[in-house]
């Protein structure tokens, strides 16, 4: 089992590759390979991103079947399932590396913007349910000058709602409070660029 420095440094000369264009990994299995993978996994890492079609966190980090425990939500929140996700994977596999993974342009960030200029035209229920988790992160940023500049706002409200859901994982579990009091488990940020193709890493 990789420390989570080792796990770190994997996933990012595996994003340099997949942001030059020079991927290792071949995204089809072999039907043996695929029988030798039925009755266990032992992914490196858990990924806590978001739902956003243009970032896959496997093609993201260069990495193949089974590297990688991927949880993926709109505006990489953390509600209770996300914790017990977390937990499983850490807990049953041994995964020494979280990475919460923010990404530009991110459609949850601007939901959420949208609804607070707009509180006379909320979104449906279900929506709302993942703006309110991301709110705060938004809300504070909004009472600065950010507020007349829409892209900065999103920018900084990105990595804003990384660092919320960080600070999440590392204070919301008992579990994972305890993994990580044990040099266990790190839980770090990330932030990818759709522009770029790269991930910039924040051990918050």
């Amino acid at each position: 089992m990789l420390t989570a420095q080792e796990a770190l440094e994997r996933l990012k000369q595996g994003n340099e590759r997949f942001a030059h264009g020079e991927t290792n990994h071949n995204k089809f299995l072999t039907h043996q390979q695929r029988t030798e993978m039925v009755g266990s996994q032992e992914p490196f890492a858990i990924i806590l991103g978001c739902s956003d079609s243009r970032v896959p966190a496997e093609m993201v980090f260069d990495q193949g079947f089974g590297d990688l425990f991927v949880i993926r939500v709109a505006g990489n929140i953390v509600a209770p399932s996300q914790v017990g996700s977390v937990e499983f994977a850490a807990d049953s596999f041994g995964c020494p590396l979280v990475v919460v993974l923010g990404h530009s342009h991110c459609g949850a960030i601007h939901s959420t913007i949208e609804a607070l200029k707009n509180p006379t035209t909320p979104p449906s229920a279900n929506l709302m349910s993942i703006v309110n988790r991301v709110r705060p992160s938004v809300e504070i940023l909004m009472q600065t000058e950010l507020k007349d500049d829409l892209d900065k706002l999103s920018m900084h409200a990105v990595k804003s709602n990384v660092f919320a859901s960080v600070n999440q994982l590392r204070h919301g579990s008992a579990v994972l409070e305890n993994l990580i009091a044990q040099g266990k488990l790190k839980v770090v940020g990330a932030q990818y660029s759709l522009e770029t193709g790269e991930v910039d890493f924040y051990d918050f």
